[in-house]
């Protein structure tokens, strides 16, 4: 049912004019957020005026979005409340300078009276105190005494300080005085009889850094409806978990622990139907569990979700079986679910296979600080949090374990900790820098749109200078230094799907008057790099030269798309890419896969990719409708936007893919093939690098010569029978080393109050081992060994239960010898350097040892 209030929320705002946005990726191209987290969010810079709005104006979207960690964090009110949830979908409506306030409202009451069937004599709006005209419009479609008037603090939302504001308006439904009769269940107050479903935000101010407020010239809609919200209602369920969203992942966990739910006692059933959506979304999108940032907020989900199991006495990996449900649950909607759904399954596995191995030590931390802890003293917060970072303890859980005792956790130490790892957490977030956000690419944009690139034809060209920018991104009329160039027609191609961008030179007639340094595409502008050797000017028209590296480049950009298709023939149909760089002289390509890869499979993937390459493919490229590319079987990266019509790279049947890069003509300009290195990026994720082209030929060049070093050193043709030949001869000096070291004769050169002293000049053997087997074979013994070998003089000394100090007696020793060292109490070590003073030494030793042995009584 779920699927049917998504597509008719969608459906309904197609059909008042609204362009459909696919839900973005969970994690934003956004600096200052951890996870995408509104519907917003990737409309935010058209909001903020970063970039033009587009030729639609209208825009709906079901947005995936999680709420489990930065500012907007609700992990830890997860299956405690009936409403919160880590990951959850947010429908929404968007207006940019269209329609505002009166279309807004009708929309919205159209929407929950007639799609949805809500009775009117069960819902109440809200709005701003001072928004009269919000009022008197929602006057024309419900009673006025079920308008609300508030204050700043529930009607009135803003994007930060400054910036974007504006009232909002919110939709309320009465779930029933008869279910809720609590004091706090009026309209306004924090029980649940009341419930918002849908909040709609009028942009219509810019708040200033004075705090005034002015208004804007093209007023916003943006507003935003929870998916579980309305089907719960719908359902006539009181708590989000009891509709159909929920209920057939917490009967799955019912059937793995062979218990009953219930609303009252059953929080932990919630937590890990909640929790094992937001890890097969997280896990779908690329997101690996890791040591910090995103992948740090992903294993704590995990880690709660499987501490609740154990709770409900579980002791083995079960969380990946209520994954598995989710992805034949909401994979219809999301294929990429379905498509993963066997290589998170076992990520999912991994994880809380090694998570298992710590709860117990966790368990025992948590008793070892109980039974140490003082009378009416609370439980350290330090350990509370170590509980909870490092072993995984959700507060709460230690909290529910604490209350039968009715000890406390010293919540202000918690708290220190917890901001010191967020701290750390949010130095790791990725983004795209919004720095660059603050250039002048609007106006370029709204000047000239986006220029045209045209270097799948051509790698030389002569194009107008469109614009100059600064190195802060800022246009200016001539540039001589360093700074970014747009140019009308490039055949430049920008950093994008992993490959690095073209680098190249440019050329007023036969001057060269700059380099390119790098191209990217900023908002759809293709705009590169330079470093000016000369003055150049807006408007000049000048020839374009890529660097002959690109021809490298397009060489392991095939090869990637070539190792894919050999790792999911090979491995299994579970293989996605996750991540790729391109560079001239190298390629690294990231992809989902349980575990290291043996030496047999990484020579087998090898040889299949060098069997493409010797085929010969031709490559072709096609421009096709999307649906059809998908039909075709081509496929795409996740998180990538592409348009309707999209680019289709194939090599006969053996790869196909979506894909905007340059790419050779034939498989056959690849050369060669060599992976040079096979390891884990996280957990899931492991990491091919790789050779081809010219850096192949240097590779084998170097691995040829390599060979022929190892011949002339082990002065044999044959190198694995030289190889065998060394580890037989090591194999015979360990053991004559070994045999050296116990035929050794260590008798007590005497014995005082039941100490056998032995001091001895041996010729062979290793000292250190020979002490430990003396001090094994003792009961009482103090031994010095000293051995002279080419020159050099080595001591070693050991003390077992005897009143010398080993580092005192050899450091006297060495001193002789005009030498030094020292060690602990029980063992030293020295090196001597006169070897006249040999015998002079052991006597010294000899003398030492027996006095301060006799000296105790």
């Amino acid at each position: 049912m779920n699927t049917d209030i998504r597509d008719k929320f969608l459906n309904f705002f197609k059909s008042k004019g609204h362009q459909i946005y696919e839900s973005m990726p969970l994690v934003p191209d956004d600096a200052s957020l951890l996870f995408t987290n509104a519907g917003m969010v990737q409309f935010k810079d058209i909001f903020t005026g970063k970039i033009p709005t587009p030729t639609t104006q209208r825009a709906t979207s079901a947005q995936l979005c999680i709420r489990a960690g930065g500012k907007h964090n609700d992990l830890e009110n997860v299956g405690y409340t009936a409403r919160h949830h880590t990951l959850f979908e947010m429908l929404g409506n968007f207006s940019f300078g269209d329609y505002f306030k009166k279309d807004a409202i009708a929309y919205a009451w159209e929407f929950v009276t007639k799609e949805l069937g809500f009775s009117k004599d069960v819902l109440y709006v809200t709005v701003h105190q001072d928004d009269d005209e919000a009022f008197n419009l929602w006057s024309e479609h419900i009673d006025i005494d079920r308008i609300k008037k508030m204050g700043d603090k529930d009607n009135f939302w803003q994007m930060g300080d400054t910036g974007p504001c504006g009232p909002c308006s919110e939709i309320f439904v009465d779930q029933g005085e008869e279910f809720f009769h609590s004091q706090e269940d009026y309209f306004g107050g924090d029980g649940d009889r009341f419930l918002e479903i849908w909040n709609l935000v009028f942009m219509q101010y810019e708040r200033s850094a004075d705090g005034k407020l002015h208004p804007l010239p093209k007023p916003s809609i943006d507003t935003g409806m929870g998916l579980e919200r309305v089907q719960a209602l719908l359902e006539g369920k009181r708590s989000n978990f009891d509709s159909s969203i929920f209920m057939p992942l917490i009967q799955e966990v019912c059937k793995i622990t062979n218990q009953a739910y219930s609303y009252e006692s059953g929080a932990s059933f919630r937590v890990i139907a909640d929790h094992a959506r937001a890890v097969a979304f997280l896990l779908a999108q690329g997101v690996n569990f890791d040591k910090e940032g995103r992948g740090y907020v992903l294993r704590r989900i995990l880690r709660r979700a499987v501490r609740h199991g154990y709770l409900l006495g579980l002791n083995q990996p079960f969380l990946y079986h209520i994954v598995e449900k989710v992805c034949d649950q909401m994979g219809g909607h999301y294929h990429y679910l379905t498509q993963k759904k066997q290589a998170i399954s076992q990520q999912c596995k991994n994880e809380e296979t090694r998570f298992f191995e710590t709860i117990e030590s966790g368990m025992e931390m948590f008793k070892k600080e109980l039974e140490s802890l003082p009378k009416n003293t609370p439980f350290s917060g330090e350990v509370a949090f170590k509980l909870y970072d490092t072993y995984g303890f959700p507060l709460d859980l230690t909290q529910d374990m604490l209350r039968d005792k009715k000890i406390a956790i010293d919540m202000e130490k918690f708290e220190s900790c917890m901001q010191e790892q967020k701290k750390r957490a949010k130095a790791s977030w990725k983004g795209s820098g919004d720095e660059i956000k603050n250039g002048d690419f609007i106006e370029l944009l709204n000047r000239f749109g986006s220029n045209q690139f045209n270097g799948y034809e051509y790698s030389n060209f002569s194009s107008k200078v469109l614009a100059l920018l600064d190195e802060n991104y800022k246009e200016v009329k001539e540039l001589n230094n360093s700074g970014y160039i747009l140019f009308e027609t490039t055949p430049l191609y920008p950093e994008s799907g992993g490959a690095i961008g073209d680098r190249g030179e440019l050329y007023r007639g036969e001057k060269k008057i700059a380099d390119v340094l790098d191209t990217k595409k900023y908002f759809g502008l293709n705009i590169s790099q330079i470093h000016a050797l000369d003055t150049i000017k807006v408007n000049e028209i000048l020839d374009i030269v890529v660097s002959s590296l690109r021809d490298e480049i397009s060489k392991h950009h095939s090869a990637t798309h070539l190792l894919h298709a050999s790792l999911r023939k090979i491995l299994g149909s579970h293989v996605s890419q996750a991540g790729s760089l391109v560079e001239a002289t190298r390629l690294r390509f990231d992809f989902s896969h349980p575990k290291a890869l043996s030496t047999e499979e990484l020579e087998i993937i090898q040889e299949e990719v060098n069997r493409l390459i010797l085929k010969g493919i031709e490559t072709k490229t096609e421009l096709l409708p999307i649906q059809e590319a998908k039909s075709k079987g081509a496929m795409a990266l996740f998180g990538e936007k592409y348009g309707d019509i999209v680019r289709v790279i194939s090599f006969d049947e053996d790869s196909c893919e979506f894909c905007g890069g340059i790419h050779i003509k034939n498989t056959a300009n690849i050369g060669s093939f060599y992976i040079t290195k096979e390891s884990g990026v996280s957990s899931g994720v492991r990491r091919i690098e790789a050779v081809c082209g010219r850096a192949g030929y240097e590779w084998g060049k170097n691995a040829l010569k390599t060979l022929e070093n190892a011949r002339g050193v082990l002065k044999n043709q044959d190198i694995d029978a030289g190889i065998l030949k060394l580890k037989e001869q090591i194999k015979e000096l360990k053991e004559k080393i070994s045999k050296s070291s116990s035929v050794v004769d260590l008798k007590p050169i005497e014995q005082i109050k039941g100490v056998n002293i032995i001091i001895e000049k041996i010729q062979s053997g290793n000292i250190k081992e020979i002490i430990d087997i003396a001090k094994n074979n003792n009961d009482k013994i103090a031994i010095l060994l000293l051995q002279e070998e080419y020159g050099k003089i080595s001591l070693a000394c050991g003390v077992k239960n005897a009143p010398l100090k080993a580092g005192e007696w050899i450091k006297g020793v060495a001193n002789i010898m005009q030498g030094q060292g020292g060690g602990r109490d029980d063992f030293a070590t020295a090196a001597g350097k006169d070897i006249d003073k040999i015998k002079e030494a052991l006597k010294f030793a000899q003398d030492f040892a027996r006095e301060k042995i006799e000296e105790r009584d």
